[in-house]
């Protein structure tokens, strides 16, 4: 059977740059990759296909619009069978799932009777935006019940339950962390997620491709890895006094498993609050300017999640990454022909209009 890994985790914590880092280190794997975006306008695909750079043993599936495998999917099965039915041309499959959706939803469809015979999971890792974490970003408001609350609850919840599904926990964006901050994020993992099975450390938003793929974790024959593990203790047992020993190249041995997936089939619906809409302008932006005004509509709105193309003259256009008020503008390789900006927006009962009008204000642009 073709092994399946899904990559989840929240809003803006770095699963597309892991996944095209796995990618350019494939080695000989020929890859299927499906990547879910919750809007009309797709961003990630756009830089996994940079990524790639036209690799004929690459092949990416885009699915924009709503939450893959989720009731409303009408694509995921048909596209996995076509998969299914060029497997000799596929050794992996790699599904990227919104920041918005569970995993349960894919691993309830693989085992289908329209996919069980051609797929097994391999694993699911979950990627998770560390200094978030420690800023207490992922904490329940218990004080309020404000609207601010209200938000603070929906986002605590879908990460605690994307954290439960996983296999393995990836800490990203740990580069300017030390070893005391890593420990901790470590506790706030296992206090959530006592169950997860291995932790992984994730500088410069890379992972050693043997720890993320291969791993045959839920294959009930499985006897023995290819490499070497360490599970992680219960939520009980204190953490570790040397961190290295997470550092993915220092495991332990991990006996026979046999983990079914019968645990983990339960549908999710999704939270309607969450919210996504497009904004665009037709006129060029100042840098600075516009990622003060992202920065400052994070802050008095409930936006958790901003990324998109923006155009700065007639021949040059930047990415814009935000998640909640940190915002990051790179040079954009692309979509270098770009006619206008585009953002994504991403939120918990966001206003649209609300939105704009802030933008414009603060750009002195017409976003709409």
């Amino acid at each position: 059977m073709i092994p399946v890994t899904i990559v989840t985790g929240f809003l803006g914590s770095g699963k597309t740059t892991l996944l095209s880092s796995l990618v350019k280190s494939r080695q000989t794997r020929r890859l299927a990759l499906l990547i879910n975006e919750f809007g009309e306008v797709s961003i990630d695909d756009a830089l996994i296909n940079d990524s790639v750079a036209g690799d004929e043993h690459v092949r990416i599936h885009d699915f924009p619009y709503g939450l893959i495998a989720y009731g409303d999917d009408e694509h995921f099965i048909p596209t996995m069978q076509a998969i299914a039915a060029r497997r000799a041309n596929v050794d992996h499959v790699l599904i990227e799932t919104s920041g918005l959706a569970l995993p349960t939803a894919v691993m309830e469809l693989l085992q289908s009777p329209e996919l069980a015979e051609d797929f097994i999971l391999d694993a699911t890792l979950a990627v998770v935006d560390t200094p978030l974490l420690l800023s207490d970003q992922f904490d329940r408001d218990l004080n309020s019940d404000s609207s601010h609350a209200a938000v603070q609850d929906s986002v605590a919840t879908l990460f605690e339950q994307q954290l439960e599904y996983a296999d393995v926990v990836v800490l990203n964006k740990i580069d300017t962390l030390d070893e005391d901050a890593l420990l901790q994020a470590e506790q706030r993992v296992r206090d959530r997620a006592p169950n997860v099975r291995f932790l992984e450390l994730a500088y410069n938003a890379r992972l050693d491709i043997r720890l993320a793929l291969g791993l045959r974790l839920h294959q009930p024959t499985f006897t023995a890895h290819n490499h070497r593990f360490m599970p992680i203790p219960g939520s009980d047992t204190p953490t570790l006094g040397n961190h290295v020993k997470l550092n993915g190249h220092a495991h332990s041995g991990l006996a026979g498993h046999s983990h079914g997936l019968a645990t983990h089939k339960h549908f999710h619906e999704q939270d309607p609050g969450w919210l996504s809409f497009v904004l665009r302008s037709q006129e060029p932006q100042h840098i600075e300017t516009l990622k003060h005004a992202l920065i400052e509509v994070a802050k008095t709105e409930p936006l958790l999640r901003s990324k998109g193309f923006i155009l700065v003259d007639p021949d040059k256009s930047v990415l814009v990454q935000g998640v909640r008020a940190r915002v990051a503008i790179t040079a954009d390789t692309t979509n270098l022909s770009a006619k206008e900006s585009e953002l994504v927006f991403i939120g918990y009962h966001l206003n649209r209009n609300t939105v704009a009008t802030l933008l414009s204000k603060l750009t002195g642009t017409n976003w709409k």
